[in-house]
This record gives structure tokens, sequence and C-alpha cells, in this order.
């Protein structure tokens, strides 16, 4: 079983930093590609960020300059660190990890906050 466990969500102002992770685990060979995403409520679900095997990575238009993802292979684990937040990045964020064969997996998510 692979489970994707995301942490570090939280109620922070606005212009604040929140650095969030998405712990890895279980029964896989490797991953392709690790991404971020997010959805407010009454909104679809949006890519934030994403990062692949090879250390390519990208970026939603709204997130560059002040959003970094990365990722530590050896502990299965993708991080996501967001500077300078505004009351827009308030959603609940995912961590999503696709493999090699084709499967797509999901954490639960955790809530952001920004206030005004």
């Amino acid at each position: 079983q692979v489970q994707l466990v995301e942490s570090g969500g939280g109620l922070v102002q606005a212009g604040g930093s929140l650095s969030l992770s998405c712990a890895v685990s279980g029964n896989i060979f490797s991953f392709g590609a690790m991404g971020w995403y997010r959805q407010a409520p009454g909104k679809q679900r949006e890519l934030v960020a994403r990062v692949f095997s090879g250390g390519d990575t990208n970026y939603a238009d709204s997130v560059k300059g002040r959003f970094t993802i990365s990722r530590d292979n050896a502990n299965n684990t993708l991080y996501l660190q967001m500077n300078s937040l505004k009351p827009e990045d308030t959603a609940v964020y995912y961590c999503r990890a696709d493999d090699r064969f084709g499967r797509v997996f999901w954490g639960r998510g955790t809530q952001v906050t920004v206030s005004s």
C-alpha cells in the first residue's frame, strides 16, 4: 500500500511563511513525479508545483517567486516552502505522486489559511 501524508498546514498572516511536508510510504518501485495541488471551497483543484525525477520543476504562475518545491529522495519526502503568502493562497493543499506504472496517489490534504 502506498500512502501520502501531508503536514505543516495552519494559520498564518499575509506576508508570512509556511512549510509543508509530504511523507510517502508503502510498496512502490519509484515515483516519476510528485507535486502539490490545492483546492479552495467551490473551486476546482489546481496545480501549485511539481518536481520530476530528473529534478526539473514546474510552478503555477500565481506562486512563482514565492513558493519552492523540493524532494528528498532518500527519505521519500516532498516539501513546499511558501513565502510571502496571500489570502488567495488559502486552500486545502494535497500531495500527489505518480509512479512509473501509471498509478496516481493522493494524500488527504492539509489546510492552509492566510489571514488578511
